[in-house]
């Protein structure tokens, strides 16, 4: 437990990053060869999921090259206002809204309270609450409607490409025929030697509602590797639900430096 509260200060946004029986979704559909670019993406938001709360339990597991290691975590969400997590007994406790990015570990008595800024450097994008809903629900990290793609087919995906790739900033979007959501997503900045990968291998389907089963985060910068591995279980949807955080008294803020991304 010790190492993952050592980890959740350096990296537990990344995860910010769902009672009822569930099944996976198998990857049966086809890819029309002539779709365009521009369907793809419409198709993609009109199949955005709609609900007001969810609730349920996520498996973490995290591995640096080094050392693994495996925790499970209550997560509450109110969409578009809220994401929070909380550790067995509230050892550690994060909550997300779209102004504030906040969490607490009772074993170390620190706490960091500030923006999005420390994700966004982190990760080597600029990150807000809709881009971590985004991730966590299966959908574009980034709005697709704000610029030209080139569509191609990719085995049984289709594969969005910018028109205009940025030289120092690079994005490729892999989604899925069967319900036009993520099947993955990447982002690079290749001087920097900075790679995101965002791959869900699987969706499940859950009182007609499609969420992501399994994602797997692989972060690489320059040598360092680290890949978390989140697996939903136990969805609600709708619950009237609240969101305990209160930071404790006497704990020492945890002030983190940032570079410019």
């Amino acid at each position: 437990m010790a190492t993952f509260i050592r980890w959740a200060r350096l990296s537990v946004f990344i995860l910010l990053i769902f009672s009822c029986k569930s099944k996976k979704l198998a990857a049966d559909g086809s890819v029309d060869e002539n779709m365009s670019a521009k369907n793809i993406i419409k198709t993609h938001y009109q199949n955005q999921i709609d609900f007001k709360t969810l609730s349920g339990r996520m498996k973490i597991r995290y591995f640096d090259g080094e050392s693994s290691k495996s925790v499970t975590v209550s997560l509450r969400m109110e969409k578009n206002k809220a994401i929070w997590i909380s550790a067995p007994l509230g050892v550690v406790k994060a909550y997300v809204t779209p102004n504030r990015v906040t969490f607490y570990n009772k074993l170390q008595n620190e706490y960091f309270d500030g923006d999005f800024s420390y994700l966004s450097n982190m990760l080597g994008t600029e990150l807000d609450f809709d881009k971590v809903q985004n991730l966590l629900l299966g959908q574009a990290l980034f709005d697709l409607r704000d610029a030209k793609y080139d569509a191609s087919i990719s085995e049984s995906d289709y594969v969005l490409k910018p028109k205009k790739q940025l030289v120092l900033f690079k994005t490729l979007y892999m989604i899925e025929p069967d319900n036009f959501k993520i099947s993955a997503q990447q982002l690079s900045q290749p001087l920097k030697k900075r790679f995101l990968d965002i791959a869900y291998k699987n969706y499940q389907l859950i009182n007609e509602k499609i969420l992501p089963n399994e994602i797997v985060i692989t972060a690489i910068e320059a040598n360092s590797k680290n890949i978390i591995d989140l697996d939903y279980r136990s969805i609600e949807f709708n619950r009237t639900l609240n969101f305990p955080y209160r930071i404790p008294k006497g704990y020492k803020k945890i002030v983190i430096k940032t570079d410019a991304l």
